[in-house]
């Protein structure tokens, strides 16, 4: 049975303990999970979320902020081995924090866009490989799942489609190394997101982050809705179903998911009136 979900990159970024009243509003709206998005994870009292989220009964995901200088794929060596050392504390406070999944583009940095050589991109494909080959291993070891995201072209110029997230995940070839999908990059990348949701299959599809075609309220934009939802039906899709959209991000981010104006009324309707839609729509 789907849970559904939602970010707190929704109303607050980076988050941090002065935030953890957001545990009692998701909870109070009717969701299933909380995503908590790690921008820096000295900021968040672990123990102390943990224990809230029990007392609430929410379930947690955990997804990832990838900056300049998070990057597997990178040049330099010494931010290949940042990358590689935030996805290691990510699936250690995943594993904490029982979520059964790490998501994001752990394959490089956002904003990341150049054109650049087949030579260069072969390099940085090889180390990015590399990388993911020992956070597969660590990631097994800890009974968490790492969920691969494409992002659309503005964004990386490394992995936008389906078909590139399979190629690593198929050449990593490690049960702990999944596809995680957003319908919003889907909606400008894929030729057909059903299409799409079912190559990937329900062993490989490990995460959705069902969001609309502007990153505001789901169900108000041109998402192919009905296609997802038979879809994910089709491949027998039981992981969670997330909303991750950006409210008052920081100026990094901004830059970075090129957010410029509100995507909403406000965060609180966003949320509300996106669950709605889900449970109409999933359930």
């Amino acid at each position: 049975m789907m849970k559904f979900g939602v970010s707190t990159f929704v109303w607050v970024s980076p988050f941090n303990t002065n935030s953890f009243d957001l545990v009692y509003k998701v909870k109070g709206m009717g969701y299933d999970i909380l995503e908590v998005a790690v921008e820096d994870k000295d900021l968040i009292d672990w123990k102390k979320l943990k224990e809230i989220v029990k007392e609430t009964e929410l379930n947690v995901t955990i997804s990832g902020a990838f900056g300049a200088t998070r990057d597997i794929s990178s040049t330099d060596l010494a931010i290949r081995k940042e990358g590689l050392n935030y996805i290691i504390d990510c699936i250690k406070i995943a594993q904490y924090m029982d979520s059964p999944v790490f998501t994001g583009p752990v394959y490089s940095a956002v904003g990341k866009t150049r054109y650049t050589t087949a030579e260069q991109k072969k390099r940085e494909r090889a180390w990015c490989i590399e990388n993911l080959l020992t956070a597969g291993k660590i990631a097994a070891d800890h009974n968490v799942i790492i969920g691969l995201e494409p992002l659309n072209r503005f964004e990386t110029d490394m992995v936008n489609t389906v078909d590139q997230a399979l190629s690593i995940v198929n050449e990593v070839s490690n049960p702990s190394l999944k596809v995680s999908l957003d319908t919003f990059h889907c909606n400008i990348e894929e030729k057909n997101i059903a299409n799409s949701i079912r190559k990937i299959g329900k062993e490989r599809l490990c995460h959705i982050q069902a969001n609309e075609s502007d990153r505001g309220t789901p169900g108000t934009g041109n998402v192919d809705w009905i296609g997802i939802k038979d879809a994910l039906a089709a491949i027998k899709y039981e992981g969670a179903v997330v909303i991750e959209t950006f409210g008052a991000p920081s100026k990094e981010l901004a830059k970075a998911a090129c957010i410029w104006r509100p995507l909403a009324k406000s965060a609180d309707v966003l949320a509300i009136d996106g669950l709605a839609f889900y449970k109409k729509l999933f359930t």
